[in-house]
């Protein structure tokens, strides 16, 4: 059932806006005694998951018995980042989501299943774990408050995919990346129905169905100057929530370009961007749009490690960004990569399969790391003196000695596809 809903490709929705939908959406579930809050974290600020996470606390400050971000395999959020996300709300709500040892086995996916969404090429069950904070009180609401955008595993972001995954446990999170990059992420990207999101949303229908969760979803696109809009806000407790979001976000984040790009430049917020694990958005939301033998340059202060988890960070280093043939004899060979099925599956995506060149300015990595692991490297204060994110306009730029770049001040904002190739 829609508890709220507003939005269109030219709405901007104001702070005030996004309180008074929340607000009647609460007055519409009745009183809430007891609640549960799911945002995401701090790389997903753009959001407004923040804001409403805040508001929600201060609409019911003694009902709110906890705050648990969907991690997924992500790094616990830190004070100061909590703090700049979540402003006001008290830290000691915010409880941290360990996916490898807080989570309680629920059930499995067939394996049928699998191998009938995914036509045929994957075949293996999938457990569904779950943190057990979810099921360990007698909540009145689960506020799971998240953004519908183009995503490289789900097709789409947000609803099941910000529990089932983002409070996940190993197998949930191993196996559905790597269903989706065995199956294609090209032809995954912006769409709501695809054989990840069939295989979400069957878990969450199976084994998470008696909780009382309520989707508050946001669609977020960029003004012309390169400010952020909220273009629509959509709650409620069902999927019907997360298709009309994604029915908006389809006009709003997916950006279908009259020809493909030669030479792309994609800023990393360090705000945001610490990993390749993120930052590799550069490559999953521009690889349709960039030209054959087409270059990426990736302006990345912040990033200072490739995974997001040691294991996996070990796991980047030692095989690379080399190509999905690499990856595949890899995961058939050696039991550490077939064990981390979501590594596997980051090092297809960050591939570009020898089609286009790829050049990491880290701010945190050397020219070695980086060239180890597939990338060509450069000087990332150079390269801002160069392709200065603070002049740069959003799109096609002329720099001043001639050369021409598209440039992109932030990747999770969308996707980015040549016509005919989307």
């Amino acid at each position: 059932m829609l508890l709220f809903e507003r939005g269109s490709p030219s709405l901007s929705l104001s702070s005030v806006d996004l309180r008074a939908g929340l607000y009647a959406a609460f007055e519409k579930l009745g009183a809430i005694n007891k609640m549960l809050i799911v945002p995401p974290d701090i790389t997903r600020i753009q959001s407004r998951a923040g804001e409403l996470t805040r508001y929600a606390y201060e609409y019911r400050p003694n009902a709110v018995a906890g705050i648990l971000p969907a991690l997924g395999t992500h790094c616990p959020m830190t004070e100061k980042e909590i703090a700049t996300m979540f402003g006001s709300v008290p830290q000691r709500l915010f409880l941290p989501h360990r996916w490898r040892t807080d989570c309680q086995l629920l059930g499995e996916i067939p394996a049928d299943f699998i191998k009938n969404v995914s036509e045929g090429i994957i075949n293996y069950p999938m457990p569904i774990y779950s943190n057990r904070l979810l099921f360990g009180q007698p909540y009145d609401c689960i506020l799971s408050v998240g953004q519908v955008v183009p995503h490289e595993v789900a097709g789409m972001a947000g609803y099941s995919k910000n529990i089932v995954i983002g409070l996940g446990g190993p197998e949930n999170i191993h196996k559905s990346h790597f269903l989706g990059a065995a199956y294609g992420m090209e032809r995954i990207m912006g769409r709501a129905d695809s054989p990840v999101r069939k295989v979400l949303d069957h878990a969450f229908e199976t084994f998470f169905k008696s909780l009382p969760i309520v989707h508050a979803i946001t669609v977020v696109g960029g003004e012309a100057d390169g400010a952020l809009a909220v273009r629509g806000l959509f709650i409620g407790n069902d999927r019907e929530c997360f298709l009309r979001a994604a029915s908006l976000s389809r006009q709003v984040n997916i950006h279908v370009l009259d020809k493909r790009i030669n030479k792309t430049v994609v800023y990393l917020d360090p705000l945001e961007y610490k990993s390749t694990w993120l930052g590799n958005k550069s490559i999953y939301r521009t690889r349709m749009a960039i030209a054959d033998h087409g270059e990426l340059i990736v302006l990345a202060p912040g990033v200072k490690m490739f995974g997001e988890d040691p294991e996996i960070d070990c796991l980047i280093r030692k095989f690379g960004y080399k190509g999905t043939p690499a990856v595949m004899q890899h995961v058939a060979a050696d039991g550490s990569l077939k064990n981390n099925l979501s590594a596997a599956a980051h090092l297809i995506h960050g591939s570009s399969e020898d089609r286009f060149t790829i050049t990491l300015c880290a701010g945190g990595l050397g020219r070695q790391e980086v060239e180890d692991v597939g990338f060509g490297y450069a000087p990332v204060n150079e390269m801002l003196k160069r392709y200065n994110p603070e002049v740069l306009s959003e799109g096609y730029n002329r720099l001043p000695d001639g050369e021409e770049i598209f440039f992109i001040s932030n990747p999770a904002l969308g996707l980015w596809a040549s016509k005919g190739n989307f």
